[in-house]
């Protein structure tokens, strides 16, 4: 008798889970023994899972596309970032919050327009749409990859992790209100209609009425939220409730189109140990210490997943490599042009430059909506365009860790004293 259906859909995630598992902690240690973080160690295992038919083994090509599989990396991300909120400080954050802003602004507008110059260097009989999506896809910042790496080092709550925490999570808001944008306008043109400056306003102001109302309705209702709990009695009740709140505002941050893990990152925010008091008061462990277990199993995922997706082929395209190349360049120093934001004195503005860096899944996504956009007939990002992109993302995905480790080490290495 053969194994039923259920188990047979499974026992694919199963086994590729295994092998993501294995690799993410094979790479993670190995790269810790050289005293970098474990995420560089996660992204290199996933490229060497994702490339293997490169050698002539096929056997895992499928892995990268599994919805399984996919599902619990998104998932990953949203513990990953509700994990980092958690440990920033909001009061720290506020008091660097004109820097986050200033810093944000910046590292959208200057890379933004070094896209849009580097495509229409390269491509100047193509639409001016087809520059400004290109120019669209280079504002996007990975807070993940950011993240992890402040988390490794523990360096969260620091001056330069808040302040690039704070501004990668407005980057977000900023880069998808930009593509919401652009992709609006497009979509009108491909219709023959206008796009009215009215769906500008609407975009923007739906990112800042989630932002504004998630905290402060979160500081409202959280504490009566687990007050409420407290009151039940059995394990666990502490986590279910908190992951219940982290769901709920990366929900509600999906449906008004921004990225799940925006709101999930407020959810961390908001919560206070004061709020849950009631809970370790009678013995249970506080929140982050309960979240160490869940994120340590499904984070990695999310990172070896995002490895696999690099495909090395592209890196032998000569034509393609000129553009990426010149491409990449832009998406490095339009970040750095960003780190002129930070007005705290004795930040290490280079460090905040470099984490800001990743595009991560963020860029992934940016160019994935590209190839579904028409202008009369033709898609906006075509398989050229989308390859030099995955090269942008791919280099400036690799080399933030090392260059951030270098840096945020530097900075905590003791002055020697001047000589008489």
């Amino acid at each position: 008798a053969g194994a039923a259906p259920g188990h047979a859909d499974v026992a694919p995630v199963l086994l590729a889970l295994i092998l993501i598992l294995a690799g993410a902690r094979l790479g993670g240690a190995l790269f810790e023994r050289f005293g970098q973080p474990a995420v560089l160690g996660e992204l290199c295992a996933g490229i060497l899972i994702g490339n293997l038919g490169l050698l002539g083994f096929h056997q895992l090509d499928s892995l990268r596309d599994m919805p399984g599989v996919d599902m619990l990396a998104q998932i990953g991300v949203v513990f990953l970032l509700f994990e980092v909120g958690l440990e920033s400080d909001v009061e720290k954050m506020r008091a660097v919050g004109a820097s986050s802003l200033l810093v944000a602004t910046l590292g959208v507008v200057a890379p933004s327009l070094l896209g849009w110059g580097v495509a229409k260097l390269y491509f100047p009989h193509e639409s001016e749409f087809i520059h400004a999506f290109v120019g669209a896809t280079l504002c996007a910042t990975s807070v993940g990859i950011t993240a992890r790496v402040l988390s490794d080092l523990k360096k969260v709550d620091s001056k330069e992790g808040q302040i690039i925490l704070g501004a990668a999570v407005i980057d977000d808001v900023m880069g998808l209100v930009v593509l919401a944008i652009v992709a609006g306008i497009i979509e009108s043109v491909n219709r023959g209609t206008d796009f009215s400056a009215l769906s500008v306003v609407w975009i923007v102001l739906k990112a800042l009425v989630f932002l504004a109302g998630a905290l402060w309705i979160g500081r409202v209702l959280s504490p009566h939220a687990f007050k409420l709990a407290s009151r039940l009695r059995g394990q666990g009740l502490l986590l279910t409730t908190a992951l219940m709140f982290c769901f709920g505002l990366a929900y509600l941050a999906a449906v008004i189109g921004l990225a799940p893990i925006v709101g999930a990152f407020a959810a961390g925010l908001i919560l206070d140990p004061v709020h849950y008091r009631e809970f370790t008061e009678r013995g249970e462990h506080r929140l982050d210490e309960l979240m160490k277990p869940i994120a340590t199993l499904l984070v990695p995922i999310f990172f070896v997943l995002m490895g696999m997706r690099v495909d090395l082929r592209v890196f032998g395209n000569t034509a393609i490599l000129g553009f990426a190349g010149v491409l990449t360049l832009a998406a490095i120093a339009g970040k750095q042009v960003c780190s002129l934001g930070v007005l705290e004195k004795g930040v290490d503005r280079l460090a905040v430059g470099l984490g800001m860096i990743p595009r991560g899944e963020v860029g992934l996504i940016f160019a994935g909506i590209g190839t579904t956009l028409m202008v009369r007939g033709e898609r906006v990002i075509d398989d050229a365009a989308f390859s030099a992109v995955v090269v942008m993302v791919a280099i400036t995905t690799v080399v933030t860790p090392p260059l951030l480790v270098w840096k945020l080490r530097q900075g905590d290495r003791p002055q020697r004293p001047a000589k008489a």
